[in-house]
Formats: structure tokens, sequence, C-alpha cells
């Protein structure tokens, strides 16, 4: 079936592909995907991506439902699907077996892009990096998922920029996976991470300030402080302790490598935080760990609106290939309602892009049909007068 109302031309203006174009810049120097035998592949890479964006996208529960709609949506079946169609083998194979190198490939250069047009909040803080785990519900086929007996979850590791609200770095684990070990991966020499009590560990803020690591950790109220050096703190302040310390009890647990620890109160909850960063003044500290919050509010969205967690593979490479792919949609997202609306990824601007894909849909379908019904009319014209 033709695309468009003038079949010989490319639907390039359709919502969903200037929607999807950063892909084509990200996708330079990407290696090509190729078959591993003599059978040709039933699926390319840039089609099993652009699959598993309008997924993501379109809030498809399932991959036989998405499938589905590849095959009887029109919209989808056109341009979206390739071009004979998908069979459920073939797109399972594509997910569990092939295409991970490159589906990370355009999730750091699609991350690199992103930064480029994406303005930065709070560059007086530095570069925030909040780190934190996400437990992904799995099924009891999936026995790498180890979490508890009866029971099978994955953890999907973190890295989010709070200064433009973006996704850095990802990785995957089971389900009881340590959480503490993937901060060295995720964070760049020029980084702050940025954690919360489950990352508290005085063996590797050692480790931390040693490999020149920065960090903005909170700690347990009750972790025992051995004050070096205490700092001023004003009357007014939410702050009411700043000093630099020795965490932990000594002979057992205490740290080599002092430490600046910060202690402020909000709504009679008060907050101790561990960091080395002591270029920052001690509210500044305290604004920094609030915007931790951020990659919170990250994980429910990406959960909620793009059900990144509706299951479409089992294997381990499968379900990172999912991730990913609903991290680039989110990163698609960010740059889409920047661009357009200079506004934050919401809800309300993915509504809205839905919408309009199945408005441009129905343009288009009608066009179509009234092209056929001219070129209907023009052939029984020409039976008639021969």
């Amino acid at each position: 079936m033709p695309r468009t109302f003038k079949p010989h031309q490319k639907s390039q203006k359709l919502k969903f592909h200037n929607f999807f174009n950063p892909i084509e810049e990200a996708i330079i120097g990407m290696t090509t995907l190729s078959s591993r035998g003599n059978r040709p592949l039933q699926m390319t890479f840039q089609d099993h991506l652009k699959a598993l964006v309008y997924f993501h996208l379109e809030e498809h529960h399932s991959a036989q439902h998405l499938l589905q709609v590849l095959e009887e949506d029109d919209f989808a079946r056109n341009e979206i699907a390739p071009k004979d169609g998908i069979k459920k083998s073939s797109f399972s194979e594509a997910t569990n077996s092939r295409g991970l190198e490159q589906f990370m490939y355009i999730f750091e250069n699609l991350q690199a892009q992103a930064s480029h047009v994406l303005p930065r909040q709070n560059p007086e803080l530095g570069h925030l990096i909040a780190i934190d785990g996400s437990l992904i519900d799995a099924t009891l086929s999936m026995h790498w998922a180890d979490y508890r007996k009866n029971s099978k979850k994955a953890k999907v590791h973190v890295g989010f920029d709070l200064n433009q609200s973006i996704p850095r770095k990802v990785f995957l684990s089971d389900g009881n996976g340590a959480e503490r070990p993937f901060v060295g991966k995720i964070l760049s020499d020029d980084d702050t991470g940025v954690t919360d009590r489950g990352y508290q560990c005085h063996k590797r803020f050692d480790q931390w300030q040693r490999k020149g690591k920065k960090f903005i950790c909170r700690i347990k109220a009750t972790t025992q402080k051995a004050v070096i050096e205490k700092k001023e703190v004003h009357p007014d302040s939410i702050v009411f302790f700043d000093a630099i310390v020795l965490l932990g009890t000594p002979g057992v647990n205490q740290t080599e490598k002092p430490l600046r620890l910060v202690g402020y109160e909000v709504e009679n909850v008060k907050y101790w935080i561990a960091t080395n960063r002591l270029d920052l003044s001690s509210e500044q500290i305290a604004a920094a760990y609030k915007l931790r919050w951020n990659i919170e509010n990250f994980f429910a969205w990406w959960k909620r609106h793009l059900k990144v967690y509706h299951l479409i593979a089992r294997s381990k490479h499968g379900l990172m290939v999912q991730i990913l792919a609903g991290l680039i949609t989110y990163l698609l997202l960010a740059m889409y309602c920047h661009q357009n609306y200079n506004e934050k990824v919401s809800i309300k601007r993915v509504r809205e892009l839905r919408i309009q894909i199945q408005n441009e849909l129905r343009c288009v379908g009608s066009a179509y049909q009234t092209y056929l019904d001219r070129k209907n009319q023009v052939k029984q014209s020409s039976y008639a007068k021969t």
C-alpha cells in the first residue's frame, strides 16, 4: 500500500518521523547489524528500534499487542513495521539475541545529542548525577533474575543527570545485585554522585575519595561522628550542623579519610549528608541533595507512562534491549518537548503527540482514499471509451 496521497513521495513530514528524526544523527558511525547466517534479517535494526520506540510511545501492554498493531493498524503497518511485516518468532529472536551493541550505541549518542540541546539547571552546583536502582518484576522462568524464593526480580541501575533531567548511564543486574559498586561505573571525573542512605558505606567513601570521585550521600542519623573541625552555621538557615568529621566506630568501620558532614532540617525531618564537596556552601549541599528526588520522579513517570516494565522479553539480553529502547524514547521526548514547547517532559505533551499522530493518520488515510477513488474513476472512464 502506498504511504501517502502521492505514492512516490515519502511521508517525512508526519509527526512521528519528526519526533524520531534525532535518531538519524545518532546512528552515524554505528556498526551495521548483519545476519549471522545465510538467511537475511527479517527485521533490520532500524525497523526494530522504530517498533520498540512506538511500543513505549503508544503504551502497548505486550509484544503480542504491539505485533497485532503492526499488522492491523494502517499507520503502524505502513510507517513502523518492516515492509514485509514481522512474525512473532522473528521479533522475539531480534529482541532476545541481537542488537544490544547497537541499542547502547544509539542511547549513548542520543544522550550526548540531548546534552547539547537541553538547558543546564543549577550550574553553580556542578554536574550532579543521581544514582539509584529500581526493581523490575520478573517471571519465574527468568532464572537469572535471582531475588527471593518463589520470586524473581531484575534491577536496573541508572545514573540520572539532575542538571538536565535525562538518563546518563544504565546497567542491569538480578534483583539481589548490590547497588554501591555501580557508583564508580556511572560517575565520570567531573560528576558528583547524589545518593540516598542505601549507598552509605564508609569503606566506599574512602575508596571514592582515593579515586577522586565526588559524592553527596545521605547517611543514617545514628552514625557515629568524630568532629575534627566545626564550621559556623547561620542561625536562620535550615542547616544546623556543618563540620569536617570521621564517620563510624573507631577500630570497626571508621573512615580513614575525613569528609564533610552537613545536617539540615525540613518539615521536622533531619537530614545528614556526607560529602567531599568543600567548595559548596552548606545550603548548596542541602539544595543538591533535595534534587535527588528527581530520579524518583523519573522512575515513576517512566514506569507509568511509557510502560517500560511491561516485559516483552525474558532473557537478560532482551530485557536490556527493552530498557534501552525505553530510555531512548525518553530522550527523544525530552528533546521534542524542549524544541517544540520549551518545557520538560510531561504526559500532557506526550498525549498531544499521540493525538497528532492519529490525526495525521486520518488525514493521510482520507487523502489516499480520495486518490484511489479518482484513479478508479479515470480507469472506468478509459474502459468506457474503448
